[in-house]
């Protein structure tokens, strides 16, 4: 008897909503092994990264503080994986989108004014989707490819941060810390929750998820977004414009970053530091597969991926356990979500020479 992979007739739906929960157990049995090789508890330290973090409520509300970046960032980045454009530079926009987020705040510091906090998301959604257009044009014009452009621009702006934070945007009262001034209270986002950290940006994030879920599943243009991802010549057929769709894709993807980054700067942190992330633009990707490019599987995926940075950090402190863990619980997670994914469209099979094959899953 010997097991066999046969293709199915049509990829199986319920195949697809079931990998990623298969990839979430993998994931934890592999951590349980890790845990033993390391010479941890592994139910105690499971327990400290599961479960201890959303015990409180205070933990839950720490939970969408994390989650609301990645979900932003990740809504944006399905909508361009859907149309076949692939921005794996979300980190940079995040970072410049930030930086021109701090710039106003930094311009009127000091100042009073309602409008102070509108004018920094409008600042940092345009900064992410300059950085955006980078690629979008290289792309449109050259035929670039936008993996390539999106992802070494990261590495830019990382640099770009770096200057301006050890340069002249430094605190002079920072006892020379690479930092800007803390924002003013005109300029950080008002907390839902007194005595948390939760803050508006968790509220933006799910209403620009239901946002993007009507654009995709009510919307003409949400149409056109699909077909040209999945059918380029019926696209080419029916008159839809593929550059049309990749400047939307990266202008939206890079503008919804920078809102993340502006976030990120005013929420939080409340100042411009070098290590304004823990990469959340590329955990983002993750986030999008995870939740299966779909708005509300982001939501899911996104306190997913929060519950992960929550857990090592905890972990860190009550288990020992070491700082680079939460990368490898990540890194985990896509390599069993990719390596499920065959189950989509591939069936398992017990055969025998003398037995009919019969269907295991």
């Amino acid at each position: 008897m010997s097991l066999r992979i046969e293709p199915r007739r049509e990829p199986s739906r319920a195949m697809v909503w079931l990998t990623p929960l298969i990839a979430i157990a993998l994931t934890v049995a592999s951590g349980w092994l890790l845990f033993l090789a390391l010479g941890l508890d592994p139910a105690e330290t499971l327990y400290q990264f599961l479960i201890v973090p959303v015990e409180s409520f205070y933990g839950w509300t720490e939970l969408g503080v994390k989650a609301a970046p990645l979900i932003l960032i990740a809504t944006g980045l399905a909508i361009g994986f859907r149309a076949n454009v692939w921005n794996i530079g979300a980190e940079g926009q995040l970072i410049i989108g930030a930086v021109a987020a701090g710039a106003v705040a930094l311009a009127f510091w000091g100042q009073e004014g309602w409008w102070i906090l509108p004018a920094m998301c409008v600042a940092g959604a345009l900064g992410g989707m300059a950085y955006a257009a980078i690629p979008a044009f290289l792309k449109t014009r050259f035929d670039v490819s936008e993996i390539l452009t999106s992802l070494m621009l990261t590495y830019v702006a990382v640099q770009v941060l770096g200057l301006l934070v050890y340069g002249p945007w430094k605190d002079p009262d920072g006892y020379n810390f690479p930092q800007t001034r803390m924002f003013t209270d005109a300029a950080v986002l008002p907390i839902l929750v007194e005595g948390t950290r939760l803050h508006l940006g968790v509220l933006v994030a799910g209403v620009v998820a239901v946002g993007a879920w009507f654009l995709m599943g009510r919307t003409v243009f949400g149409f056109q977004i699909q077909v040209v991802g999945q059918a380029p010549a019926a696209a080419r057929f029916a008159g839809f414009s593929r550059k049309r769709v990749t400047w939307f894709s990266l202008l939206l993807s890079g503008g919804l970053a920078g809102l993340a980054g502006t976030f990120e700067a005013a929420g939080p942190i409340g100042q411009l530091i070098p290590q304004l992330t823990p990469g959340y633009g590329f955990t983002a990707i993750i986030v999008a597969f995870l939740g299966r490019l779909h708005p509300i599987g982001i939501v899911a995926a996104g306190l997913v991926m929060a519950l992960s940075y929550i857990g090592g950090e905890n972990a860190q402190v009550s288990a020992g356990l070491p700082t680079a863990a939460t990368g490898v619980f990540q890194g985990m997670l896509l390599f069993y979500l990719l390596a499920a994914d065959v189950l989509v469209r591939y069936r398992l099979r017990w055969a025998s020479a003398q037995a009919k094959p019969v269907t295991v899953s």
